[in-house]
């Protein structure tokens, strides 16, 4: 073995002893709510992915962004002082959740994607918008 390559080693292996360095904790992301929209977003932005590639700018970019929003506003209602305004951002998040739904029903009509990749997906949003709206009535509910 090269010293460089000595080197290397030793330097994983010391790097390696260092404690993880602690990661911030937001409230939002302890929600099963968010953790969903977060993982859908991605598959959203995945998709962004496919249209760029076709040269369909427009679309991966209002794709990528209605996909985002989901997630964004949980994490913004979570901040929120009051539970109605957290019911509130909740609701855009299901708006958000219905923007793309749309879009996945019109590139599906359009042939831009098929069928097996749009039901998933939609299937997936339907799922979230139900969840979403159970979460946001527990915030509007009266105390029990």
């Amino acid at each position: 073995m090269g010293l460089g390559a000595w080197n290397d080693s030793l330097l994983k292996t010391y790097h390696s002893l260092d404690p993880p360095e602690p990661m911030s904790m937001f409230r939002f992301q302890e929600l099963t709510v968010w953790q969903r929209a977060m993982d859908l977003g991605i598959e959203l932005d995945e998709l962004s992915d496919e249209l760029e590639a076709a040269r369909r700018y427009r679309y991966a970019e209002q794709l990528r962004a209605a996909a985002l929003s989901i997630s964004n506003n949980i994490a913004e209602g979570s901040g929120s002082t009051s539970k109605k305004d957290f019911a509130h951002f909740m609701n855009i998040a299901k708006r958000s959740a219905f923007e793309n739904a749309n879009m996945l029903i019109f590139f599906e009509r359009k042939k831009f994607f098929a069928t097996t990749t749009c039901q998933p997906l939609l299937l997936k949003l339907e799922s979230l918008c139900r969840m979403i709206e159970a979460f946001r009535k527990t915030l509007v509910s009266p105390a029990q």
